[in-house]
C-alpha cells in the first residue's frame, strides 16, 4: 500500500497564521499540492499566498470553523487518495515525505501515519505501556493515537469505514482540542492501525499558529475549549458520569480561584478561571462549543 507524490496532498488549517506559514510551505516538497483552508475571509492573504506558491490553493471559510472542521472542509476538496493535515506551525525536515513514501512500501495496511516530533519530551503519540518495546528508531511502529499537528490519512481506506463516510473524519463538536484523539479512537475502535514513521521527522513550534499578537485572547480561548472538550470527549465514549467525575472537582477548584482573583484584582487570572467554569458549565448543559476568540484587528 505504498504512495506517491501524485497520490499525496497537504491539507493547512489557517487563522492568523501569517508569522508561521511560510516556513510550513517551505519546508514541502514544491511539487506536492498544498490546500490551505482560511477560517475566515482575508482575502488579502489568500492573493497574497497563492501569488507567492505554484503549488498552494487557498479556501476561504468565510468564519472560524475551527480545527475539525476545518480540517474535514479541506479534505473536502482533496483529489488524491493520501492527505497530510498539517497545523501551519509545523516544519518538516528535509526527507519527512520521501522517508513517508518508502516506510509504506513495506506496511501492508494502515489508516493513519504520522511522522515523528524530534521533541522527545513531547511525544506527539500515545502508546500502551506494554507495547513500549515495540518502538523504534529507525522502523515504523503502531500506536493507540497521534496529535491533530501532523497526521496523514489513508482516504480511500477511512471512505471504506461508515463512521467516515461523507468526509466526516473529525467530530465537529470540537472546536479544538481532542479531536484528533477522538479521530484516532474511532480508527482503532475499528481495527484499523495508525503507525508512526521515526525516521519522517517534524519540528511542531507549538501554540505559534495564530499571530502573537493575539497571544491574549487566543489563551482564553484554550482554556474555555479545553474543559469543553475534554467533557465533552469523556460523555461521547465513557458516559455523562466520568465526565462529570473527570471535572467536577477542577470545577470546585477553578471556582475558588475565580473568586480569589476578582477579589484580588487581577483581571487577567479572574478571566482565565472563569473561561475554565464557563467552559465545564456549557459542557454540562450540553450546550454547543460556541466561544470563538475576539480579535478586534
Amino acid at each position: 500500500m505504498s504512495i506517491s507524490r501524485q497520490t499525496l496532498s497537504v491539507v493547512i488549517v489557517t487563522f492568523k497564521s501569517d508569522q508561521v506559514i511560510d516556513d510550513c510551505i517551505q519546508s514541502i516538497p514544491e511539487q506536492t499540492k498544498i490546500i490551505i483552508i482560511e477560517n475566515s475571509n482575508d482575502q488579502k492573504f489568500k492573493e497574497n499566498i497563492e501569488k507567492k506558491y505554484n503549488n498552494v490553493k487557498c479556501i476561504l471559510s468565510k468564519e472560524n470553523l475551527g480545527m475539525g472542521s476545518g480540517n474535514n472542509f479541506g479534505l473536502q476538496h482533496v483529489k488524491t487518495d493520501y492527505a497530510i493535515i498539517l497545523n501551519p506551525d509545523v516544519i518538516l525536515e528535509k526527507n519527512s515525505i520521501n522517508e513517508i513514501i518508502e516506510a509504506t512500501k513495506n506496511i501492508n495496511s494502515f489508516a493513519v501515519l504520522a511522522p515523528l516530533s524530534i521533541d522527545p519530551e513531547y511525544p506527539n503519540y500515545k502508546i500502551h505501556k506494554k507495547n513500549l518495546e515495540n518502538i523504534n528508531d529507525i522502523l515504523p511502529f503502531k500506536v493507540n493515537s497521534v496529535d491533530g499537528y501532523a497526521m496523514l490519512l489513508n482516504l480511500k481506506r477511512l471512505a471504506q469505514i461508515k463512521t467516515f463516510k461523507d468526509h466526516k473524519y473529525f467530530d465537529e463538536n470540537f472546536f479544538m482540542y481532542l479531536e484528533n484523539d477522538d479521530f484516532c479512537k474511532r480508527v482503532i475502535e475499528n481495527n484499523e492501525d495508525i503507525f508512526v514513521v521515526p525516521k519522517s521527522k517534524i519540528k511542531h513550534l507549538g501554540a505559534k499558529a495564530v499571530n502573537e499578537k493575539y497571544e491574549y485572547e487566543i489563551e482564553l480561548s484554550r482554556n474555555w475549549h479545553w474543559i469543553w472538550s475534554k467533557f465533552y470527549y469523556n460523555k461521547k465514549h465513557y458516559g455523562i458520569f466520568k465526565a462529570i467525575n473527570d471535572g467536577f472537582i477542577r470545577f470546585i477548584l477553578n471556582t475558588f480561584k475565580y473568586l480569589f482573583f476578582l477579589l484580588t484584582n487581577n483581571k487577567y487570572k479572574k478571566k482565565i478561571y472563569y473561561n475554565r467554569i464557563s467552559g465545564f458549565y456549557n459542557a454540562l448543559i450540553g450546550k454547543k462549543s460556541w466561544y470563538r476568540p475576539n480579535f478586534k484587528n
